[in-house]
């Protein structure tokens, strides 16, 4: 959740520097919750979770060597809107921390079901996420909450780590990837979850709350 620009960055495309007034918050931070309570949000994380879990299933009957599937944790599997709605989709992170040390964002079901797919298929399942190291073992916690706990890695970003998550993430993929691993999906809610390769196939999970580079 570090480095996150939060809906501002949206705000301030297309306008000039120091010429136009931005179009104001409230009306956006309206939208988002009419988007979500609509149920689209939903929806969406559904349609692009299906098509993952169908991808799986197939791959995984072609078999090959080590197959693993890569996934996100925050907004992919983790659902933390009680965060975000708690904090009027403000990022502040002593009381990141503090969500992330409470253990108890519930999972969102239909990523979990590509998690249950891989699982049951023989893929293995690597967790790579932007959460530091200190939040490792709530984070595992977590995992173990929503009845995730059955993964090959965690891989968390180290606490002095200033990589973007793009660096990182391509990074811990190309590791695995010289581990002997095949990625055969890598699931994620940013783009910069799935840039820089070493996957067969990305899926991109909808996020309108805040953007990570």
């Amino acid at each position: 959740m570090q480095q996150l620009a939060f809906l501002g960055m949206l705000l301030l495309a297309g306008c000039a520097a120091g010429t136009r007034e931005p179009a104001n918050l409230f009306p956006h931070k309206q939208e988002l919750h009419a988007y979500v309570q609509s149920g689209a949000y939903g929806r969406g994380i559904a349609a692009v979770a299906s098509d993952a879990q169908a991808w799986v299933a197939q791959r995984a009957a072609a078999g090959g060597v080590k197959l693993t599937v890569v996934f996100d944790l925050d907004e992919t599997l983790l659902d933390n809107r009680a965060y975000l709605l708690r904090m009027d989709f403000g990022y502040v992170p002593p009381e990141w921390d503090r969500w992330v040390e409470e253990a108890r964002a519930p999972a969102h079901e239909p990523v979990k079901a590509v998690y249950l797919t891989a699982r049951k298929a023989g893929v293995d399942v690597v967790f790579l996420t932007g959460r530091r190291e200190a939040g490792r073992a709530a984070t595992e916690r977590n995992l173990r909450v929503i009845g995730c706990a059955d993964f090959a890695l965690l891989i968390c970003k180290p606490d002095e780590d200033r990589r973007s998550a793009v660096e990182f993430k391509t990074a811990a993929r190309r590791r695995l990837a010289a581990e002997g691993r095949t990625i055969i999906a890598s699931l994620g809610d940013q783009m910069s979850d799935l840039a820089g390769g070493f996957a067969e196939r990305t899926f991109k999970l909808p996020n309108p709350f805040y953007l990570v580079d």
